[in-house]
């Protein structure tokens, strides 16, 4: 089996902490402490991160460097975020959730894994976050829950 890059966003962090969302968070990161996946984080989480709890904050230090693959968002990722917005999938108030699709698409992660439910791993976005890509010469992204990927 191929070993998958895996784009988290921070709500997989936050729900190491969640009594809902504890189980496979963690077992996720568990899975990349393993080094059965690698974790793609961006430059975008960290910053998001830095306002969360410290407990949340401990949970990614926690891992080995080998295991995480750190992106940076780039003109590229914000003219992709852009179509996003241009194409309604998501509106202007999600530009972050947006941007995290975009950085994963241009990383050519395996597949995104989030806890948002509304505006990341929702049938109608996916389907328009692809459309999007194949548009502008991208792959189709796998978007996924944790549960889905443990």
């Amino acid at each position: 089996m191929k070993h998958l890059r895996i784009y988290i966003d921070t709500s997989v962090v936050r729900g190491c902490l969640d009594d809902e969302y504890q189980q496979e968070s963690s077992a996720l990161l568990r899975m990349a402490a393993e080094g059965k996946v690698t974790l793609i984080i961006s430059d975008i989480l960290a910053r998001e991160l830095e306002l969360a709890p410290v407990e949340v904050q401990a949970k990614l230090r926690q891992l080995p460097e080998s295991c995480l693959e750190v992106v940076s968002h780039s003109e590229e990722t914000k003219r992709l975020r852009d179509k996003y917005l241009e194409n309604k999938i998501v509106g202007g108030s999600q530009i972050i959730d947006a941007h995290h699709v975009a950085i994963a698409t241009v990383a050519r992660a395996d597949v995104i894994v989030s806890w948002n439910f509304r505006h990341i791993v929702h049938f109608e976005k996916i389907r328009g976050f692809n459309a999007v890509n194949l548009q502008e010469g991208y792959a189709a992204i796998e978007i996924r829950s944790p549960r889905e990927v443990v």
